[in-house]
Formats: structure tokens, C-alpha cells, sequence
């Protein structure tokens, strides 16, 4: 099978979700005995320049027929006149990770044979927006390995992490407004995440962090990977993510691996993410997004409430046991896989 991926699939100042998400499925239908061919295509996806199209047409011309090709959304979202003419010659399987809600994601989806989104929430859009047939889109939601040991977690749990690159979209505007509320209590915040993506936000909000004396609290850490990223959940006792959207979330998950309680907001996939431990109980608290207010108030109740600092910590605990694992994942993207090739 051919596997066709963004160009900045292993590009330690870019990581993310998708990339993360693409990498692991690739190395798990290696382990199961496919055989992937990879092709990372070069540009700023979902933004395609002519070059990068050609290349990508070039790709899928030189496909044996009957080859069956998983693309990652970002790109065939974005280029329904490249698929079409290839739609009966190939099996195309589209990953969407994100959904673009456009008439051109409608379009390539219409010649794909399956589609597999990330999440439940993912895939009830997909059917509501476009006429896709509901046998046709299945959902293979991401995997997480839980981390050992589990970090015990500080007594005032005032160390607040947040993963994501810096963007309008992801919340650091909310999430600077919300601390600001919040000067006389004790906290630190690290921002892990790129911070080129949008370079007049975080001058902004460098600006705001400043004028509120708060710029020494509050840590830009840029992109983290592996051990780095690793001692940051150590280190941390609350996950924040004050998006204003998400699919899925898989900061959520890789938290609450860690027994570590998350605090987010009720857009998308991400209460699925941080779904309920077995007896019920929520493993973190849910705001509305857009809302510093609201945040604050979250951040607020956590800061100064030990005893539900304490029945959080519990519940993620007990939710890190029932988190899916990658060879899950990896079992459900391939059963698609291989209904598609029959």
C-alpha cells in the first residue's frame, strides 16, 4: 500500500497531532505485514503551490492500478480535481484528521473508497455535511501508550502546562486573558508548541504577558519533543487546552497517560478524548471556549480546591486504564485497509 503524507511529517519544529497520528500508523501496518511505501510531498498543506500539486499528481499517476492509497486529509481535502481522475484506477482511503467543512473536501471525499476519521464527533460531521454513506466512514480514534512512573503531582498543583502550537485557534489568547485574573495566586504556566506558525500572536501576546507582570510565569517553550516533552508532563500538574476547536485532542490523552488532570473545552472531539474514569467521574473540567471568564473561574476552583484537586488526580488515574492503545488504533485503520483492497 502507498501511504501519502505532508511533507513535514518527521519535522521535529512542526510536531503535531496529525504528524504524530500518521507516524504511528505507518510503523504499526509495518508491524501488522503491510508493506508502505511512504511519500511525504513537500508544501504548506492545506495550501498547495503548483509545484507541490505536480509533485503530487506525479505520485499518484505512477501508482500501479489497484494499489491502495491512504492519504492523509490535510492534502486530499485540498485537491479533488487531482483525485477524480485517478478515483477508479486506485483505492483511495482519506485519514481526515481535521474537517475542512468546504465544497472541496466534499469532492475528494466523493472518490474515496473509505474514509477514516479520528473521532466519533469527526465522523458525525463528515456525515451531516457531505452525502457520504455512513458504511463508508469509519472511525479509528488515536491510541496512547500510559507513561511510568506517573508523577505524584505537587500539593498547591499550581504548575500548569499547555501543548500546542501557538495559535489563535488552539486558545494562548484566552488562556493569557484568563491568567491575568488570576496575578495574586500562585502558578506557573509552560507553553509547549512552535511559535512560528502565527509570529504576530505571540509578539502580542510576549506584550500582554509583560504588561501584566507575568512574563516570569510564564514560560514559551517552543516545540518539545521526546524526553523534553516528556518532562514537561513530569513536571506538570494540570494540562490546559482552551482551543477553540478540536477534532480530537491528543494532548488530552497523552495527559491523562500520565495520570495527569486535564482542563479543556467542550469544542469537538475533545470531551471524547477526555472521556469518564469507569465509576463516572470526568477526569478534568470543561469550559465553554472564547470564554476568559469561564477559564478563569476553571483555573480558579482548581488552584484553590485541594480535595477536588485530589478527586481529579483520581479520576485520571483511573481513565489512563482505559485509554486506547496504538495497536488499536492500528487494528481499526487496517481492518478498513483491507476491506478496501478485497
Amino acid at each position: 500500500m502507498h501511504v501519502v503524507l505532508p511533507g513535514d511529517i518527521d519535522d521535529p519544529a512542526a510536531p503535531s497531532g496529525g504528524n504524530t497520528y500518521d507516524r504511528r500508523i505507518c510503523a504499526g501496518l509495518g508491524e501488522c505485514g503491510w508493506l508502505v511505501h511512504e511519500h511525504a510531498v513537500p508544501g504548506a498543506w492545506p495550501h498547495p503551490g503548483r509545484a507541490d500539486r505536480a509533485e503530487l499528481a506525479a505520485l499518484l499517476a505512477a501508482a500501479p492500478d489497484d494499489a491502495v492509497v491512504l492519504l492523509d486529509g490535510l492534502i486530499a481535502s485540498t485537491v479533488p480535481d487531482l483525485l477524480a481522475p485517478h478515483a477508479r484506477r486506485l483505492r483511495l482511503v482519506v485519514l481526515v484528521h481535521m474537517p475542512l467543512d468546504d465544497e472541496a473536501e466534499s469532492r475528494a471525499l466523493a472518490t474515496a473508497r473509505a474514509v477514516v476519521a479520528t473521532s466519533e464527533w469527526a465522523r458525525r460531521r463528515l456525515l451531516l455535511r457531505y452525502p457520504l454513506a455512513a458504511d463508508r466512514v469509519r472511525v479509528a480514534p488515536p491510541g496512547v501508550t500510559p507513561a511510568l512512573p506517573v508523577p505524584p503531582g505537587s500539593a498547591a498543583g499550581g504548575r500548569l502546562l499547555c501543548v500546542a502550537a501557538v495559535t489563535r485557534h488552539k486558545g494562548h489568547d484566552v488562556l493569557v486573558d484568563a491568567l491575568s485574573a488570576l496575578a495574586g495566586v500562585p502558578w506557573t504556566l509552560v507553553c509547549a508548541g512552535t511559535l512560528t506558525r502565527e509570529p504576530d500572536l505571540v509578539h502580542r501576546l510576549r506584550e500582554l504577558l509583560a504588561g501584566a507582570g507575568l512574563a516570569d510565569r510564564v514560560r514559551l517553550a517552543g516545540p518539545l519533543t521526546g524526553e523534553a516533552l516528556d518532562a514537561a508532563y513530569a513536571a506538570a500538574d494540570l494540562l490546559v487546552l482552551p482551543s477553540r476547536g478540536e477534532t480530537y485532542g491528543m494532548v488530552v490523552t497523552e495527559a491523562l497517560a500520565r495520570g495527569l488532570p486535564v482542563l479543556g473545552t467542550e469544542v469537538g472531539g475533545l470531551p471524547e478524548a477526555l472521556g469518564r474514569a469507569p465509576d463516572g467521574d470526568l477526569p478534568g473540567l470543561l469550559v465553554p471556549p472564547d470564554d476568559p471568564a469561564a477559564l478563569a473561574g476553571a483555573l480558579s476552583w482548581w488552584l484553590g480546591d485541594a480535595e477536588l484537586r485530589a478527586r481529579l488526580r483520581r479520576a485520571a488515574l483511573a481513565r489512563r486504564d482505559t485509554l486506547t492503545d496504538w495497536p488499536a488504533t492500528t487494528a481499526l485503520l487496517a481492518a478498513v485497509l483491507e476491506e478496501v483492497a478485497e
